[in-house]
């Protein structure tokens, strides 16, 4: 998250050719003003809760209460979810893309672009990515649907609509708040998103309607535009990673990269935290009284999607270690591939099966225990952190600043 404070984060860069000890300074600058060095060189190093802000300390709260704020809102005032629902763009909720957009510009405006080479040279880390988010993710849910959901097609088409698509905005804070590689998150959704344009409606004939008539199972068409999906990955990427780009960039070469990175950077990064709260509020209220009033069935879709999630992100990560990836960009591969894109998987669901259908409850219920799962799971690696120190990953020279 963007309030974060930098002290809590390794400063080497995870390029596999440097120990990560936490000693090197961050790309020939200085510390952060006003944080100690990096909690490896201290004797003792702070318990996880110390090293964080007091708003992401505690995060899981304010993400709960907007969540609640938002289901009771969309059960108790009549006409909400309607009303909201009106202010849309063709088919984009406004409410929405506001949230994201002002949830992701203060991050990636943190991204030090100067950096994503080396990202883009870590096939280790490129190559995990792609087969995790393109193979593994997508056929993962499609067992877990027909395992669980057998005799509720709705819903399990739902759920495998979600699989395909991978997470391409909230997964951004979640990345920074476990202090992740910002320039590595940045990379991979990127690639994430050129692939949904062009593999999405590929993928999602595939695990509707091939693969389940090869094991002679009931097949579902999926009726989706390219351009649906185009759309999604420019409105919710691509304006917040111009914007962000654009800020460094001109920000560093007026004032410099001290200016910008100790005074700039922690006056936007609150605004983060408040677009995500506001992006829940909005979510759960749009959906409310489906949610509410279908208890039981919420649960039943539950169940295969906090499998989906476990599975994962600790498969993920288990796989980084194996590949010798080291702490942040671990924990980068964990939440880019454990993530989906819900914004995206509902409007398909709804463009194609109706927003009263249970294909669209179904991907309502995927940021219900995403959301919270996610947010869980960002203290694992923040307090799995030692296990990656002092790890040596023989690759090129250490590149200068």
């Amino acid at each position: 998250m963007s309030t974060t404070p930098d002290s809590a984060r390794h400063t080497t860069p995870d390029t596999g050719t440097t120990p990560d000890t936490g000693t090197t300074p961050d790309a020939g600058t200085a510390p952060d003003a006003g944080t100690a060095p990096d909690a490896g060189t201290a004797p003792a190093e702070a318990p996880v809760a110390k090293r964080l802000s007091t708003l992401d300390r505690f995060l899981p709260v304010w993400i709960l209460a907007a969540m609640a704020l938002g289901l009771l809102a969309g059960r108790t005032i009549p006409g909400l979810g309607p009303a909201l629902n009106t202010i849309a763009v063709d088919g984009i909720s406004l409410p929405i893309a506001l949230g994201l957009l002002i949830m992701m510009y203060p991050v990636l405006a943190k991204v030090r672009y100067d950096r994503v080479r080396t990202v883009t040279g870590d096939r280790r880390l490129l190559i995990s990515s792609l087969v995790l988010n393109w193979i593994i993710g997508p056929a993962l849910m499609f067992a877990l649907a027909w395992l669980l959901l057998p005799d509720l097609p709705e819903y399990r088409t739902g759920l495998i609509i979600v699989g395909l698509a991978r997470c391409i905005a909230m997964v951004i804070i979640w990345n920074d708040l476990a202090c992740g590689d910002r320039e590595a998150a940045a990379v991979l959704v990127a690639i994430n998103s050129i692939f949904q344009v062009i593999a999405f409606a590929g993928l999602g004939w595939f695990y509707l309607s091939v693969l389940p008539g090869w094991l002679g199972l009931p097949q579902t068409d999926l009726d989706v535009s390219a351009w649906q999906i185009a759309k999604s990955v420019l409105i919710f990427l691509g304006i917040p990673l111009v914007a962000g780009y654009l800020n460094r960039r001109f920000g560093e070469k007026a004032k410099g990269r001290n200016w910008y990175e100790e005074k700039l950077v922690p006056r936007i990064g609150p605004f983060a935290l408040y677009g995500l709260l506001f992006t829940i509020v909005i979510l759960f209220a749009l959906q409310g009284d489906a949610i509410t009033s279908q208890p039981l069935d919420v649960a039943r879709i539950a169940l295969p999607l906090l499998a989906y999630f476990a599975i994962m992100w600790f498969g993920s990560l288990a796989l980084a270690k194996a590949v010798g990836l080291g702490y942040e960009r671990s924990a980068t591969l964990a939440f880019t591939a454990a993530g989906n894109n819900f914004e995206l998987a509902i409007a398909v669901a709804i463009a194609t099966f109706g927003v009263t259908s249970g294909q669209a409850l179904a991907g309502v219920v995927g940021p219900l225990i995403e959301v919270p799962v996610l947010v869980a799971l960002v203290y694992v690696p923040l307090a799995a952190r030692r296990r990656w120190k002092n790890r040596v990953t023989p690759t090129a020279p250490t590149r200068e600043p």
